[in-house]
């Protein structure tokens, strides 16, 4: 799993995001798949409105609301894992 999270400059990253919750994030990536799964749809969607919004890789307008939409549904799907993983 190695650069699962990685430290990076991109906004809203999990770290970002969850900055006093780093190991409840480490434990739910080792050892919840399901939440591997959103974290690397996160990623990636949280990658493409990145580039998008810094005109590396323009989208329509249409497609960059999508984007962010899916990306706040991912992050309050995860958010709940992380409570939950805390309590």
């Amino acid at each position: 799993m190695k650069g699962f999270f990685p430290m990076s400059n991109t906004p809203h990253d999990l770290h970002a995001e969850f900055p006093d919750d780093t190991a409840a994030l480490h434990t739910l990536k080792l050892e919840d798949a399901h939440f591997r799964k959103l974290a690397e749809e996160y990623h990636e969607v949280n990658g493409e409105i990145h580039r998008s919004d810094a005109e590396i890789s323009p989208v329509s307008d249409e497609h960059s609301e999508e984007l962010k939409k899916r990306r706040l549904a991912l992050l309050d799907e995860i958010s709940t894992m992380v409570i939950a993983a805390k309590a």
